[in-house]
């Protein structure tokens, strides 16, 4: 993925986040010999890399993901549907499940009428919010201006 624009605004409780992304498939040659992580080969972390793709490269997924990094309060599923202009419903939805079934996400809900239901960050799910954050801060920084 190739981010081509970015935004991301906290303040108090409005959370704004505006992600643009463009796919650019590419075929990356695959090195035989070990690599410098201990204790990984190559083939064991491209099957990481696929398993962390498969996670976070859904369309909302980063969408998702950004504004609870500015919060620690659990965030509603109406508050996300306010904020995250562009995406369905049911992609909302499907994300928000896939999320909490990779450990991503906590979901809580409650025996209210109506319904509420929020979400939040696991210590998994906070990890990865840091690491993302670490990726668009490198990317601001050698992106072409």
């Amino acid at each position: 993925m190739v981010y081509l624009v970015n935004h991301l605004s906290c303040q108090g409780e409005t959370i704004t986040v505006s992600v643009k992304m463009e796919t650019k498939r590419k075929s990356l040659p695959m090195a035989k010999e070990n690599c410098n992580f201990e204790g990984y080969d190559v083939i064991s972390l491209m099957s990481e890399t696929s398993k962390l793709r498969k996670i976070i490269t859904k369309r909302g997924t980063l969408e998702i993901l950004i504004p609870l990094c500015c919060t620690t309060k659990p965030v509603r599923y109406k508050q996300f549907k306010q904020s995250l202009k562009g995406i369905s419903s049911k992609t909302l939805t499907t994300r928000l499940k896939e999320l909490e079934k990779n450990g991503v996400l906590e979901r809580l809900a409650y025996n209210e009428i109506p319904p509420r239901v929020e979400y939040k960050l696991t210590s998994k799910g906070q990890d990865l919010v840091e690491s993302i954050i670490d990726l668009l801060q490198w990317m601001k920084k050698w992106s072409r201006k």
